[in-house]
C-alpha cells in the first residue's frame, strides 16, 4: 500500500512537471511530497526525475513508470471497489429457492428488479418443493426461498412480499366462464383440484378455508404431478383449481381464469436466516420491499 500511494505521488509530480502545483493537487505538504519521491527513487534504484531550477522532467524509467502506473493505480482501484462491493452487498453470489406457483411471475419479478439494482450480483434459482425450500434456507444451502404460506419456523424469518388475488382456473368453455368472477359458493358442485396437503400444508389450508369461510365443501381431487402447466385435467373439464393471478400470462389456450368473489388473496414470503443472512440477501430483501411498493403487491384484493 506505502508503494501504491507513493507510485501516486510520482505520477501526479510527473503529470504537473511541478511540485508545487502536484503537493496542492495531492493536499499534502511539498517538503513531504519531495520527501516521498525520494524514497521511491531509492526503493527502485533509479531516478525518475530530472530535477531543475525551472522544471521537471521524466526520466526513461519515469516515463516507464507513468505509462504502466496509471494503468495499474486504475486496477487497483478497480480491484479495492469490487472487494468492497462484497462487504457492502453490492456485488457476490445469492442462492433463491422457489416454489413452482411463484415461477410464474412473482419470482422473475423479484430477479430481474435484483439483476437491474445490482448487477454485480450473480443470482442462481432453483425450482424446489416447499419443503426442500424451508430445509435449503435453514441449512444454509439457500440464502433465500421465496414461497405460498410457509409455516413459522424458528430459525426463519418470514418477510411477506405478496397478496396473491386467486380465482377459479377453468376450461374456456365451462359455464363459471361466463361471468367477470366467480361466487365461491358456486364451486360447491365443482371438482377443484388441489395439490397434496403434505406438500404444502399452509397452502392447502388457506385454500380450503375459502370454502369454509363460504359453508361449501368441493369435492377435491388430488393433483398427480407436483407441476403441471398444461393444466390437463382442468383443461380437460374434469376439474377446476384455484389459483393466483399469476398464472394469467402463461395460460395455454383453452383455458380461462376469473377472480374469486369474496376476494381471496394468498400471502408470499421471503424466507431467510436473519441474523445469519449475508449482504446480498440484505440487499435482495430491500428489493423485494421496493418491488412489493412498485407493483402494488401487498394490497388486499377487494
Amino acid at each position: 500500500m506505502a508503494e501504491l500511494r507513493r507510485l501516486r505521488y510520482f505520477l501526479a509530480v510527473a503529470e504537473e512537471r511541478n511540485f508545487t502545483r502536484a503537493a496542492e493537487r495531492l493536499h499534502i505538504a511539498q517538503p513531504a511530497l519531495s520527501r516521498q519521491i525520494r524514497q521511491l527513487e531509492q526503493e527502485l534504484g533509479v531516478r525518475l526525475l530530472e530535477r531543475t531550477t525551472q522544471s521537471v522532467e521524466p526520466t526513461e524509467a519515469g516515463r516507464l513508470l507513468m505509462d504502466r502506473g496509471a494503468a495499474l493505480c486504475d486496477e487497483a482501484d478497480r480491484l479495492w471497489r469490487d472487494v468492497r462491493g462484497y462487504a457492502a452487498g453490492a456485488s457476490g453470489s445469492l442462492s433463491l429457492g422457489y416454489s413452482a406457483s411463484t415461477g410464474y411471475e412473482t419470482a422473475p419479478t423479484l430477479l430481474a428488479a435484483l439483476a437491474e439494482a445490482h448487477p454485480g450480483i450473480k443470482a442462481g434459482t432453483r425450482l424446489l418443493p416447499t419443503g426442500e425450500i424451508l430445509a435449503g434456507v435453514a441449512d444454509g444451502t439457500l440464502d433465500a426461498g421465496l414461497v405460498r404460506c410457509p409455516p413459522p419456523t424458528p430459525q426463519l424469518v418470514r418477510t411477506l412480499v405478496r397478496l396473491e388475488p386467486q380465482g377459479v382456473l377453468m376450461a374456456e368453455g365451462h359455464p363459471l366462464a361466463t361471468g367477470a368472477v366467480v361466487d365461491v359458493s358456486a364451486l360447491a358442485g365443482e371438482t377443484v383440484l388441489t395439490h397434496a396437503r403434505g406438500d404444502n400444508p399452509g397452502h392447502y389450508d388457506a385454500i380450503a378455508g375459502i370454502f369454509v369461510r363460504a359453508g361449501i365443501s368441493p369435492r377435491l381431487r388430488e393433483r398427480h404431478l407436483s407441476f403441471d402447466a398444461a393444466h390437463m385435467p382442468v383443461a380437460q373439464g374434469d376439474a377446476v383449481s384455484v389459483v393466483g393471478e399469476s398464472a394469467l400470462p402463461g395460460l395455454p389456450a383453452g383455458l380461462v381464469w376469473r377472480p374469486l368473489f369474496p376476494a381471496a388473496a394468498i400471502e408470499i414470503h421471503l424466507l431467510t436466516r436473519g441474523d445469519a443472512e449475508r449482504p446480498t440477501t440484505a440487499r435482495l430483501l430491500r428489493v423485494a420491499a421496493r418491488t412489493a411498493r412498485t407493483h402494488g403487491w401487498l394490497r388486499s384484493p377487494s
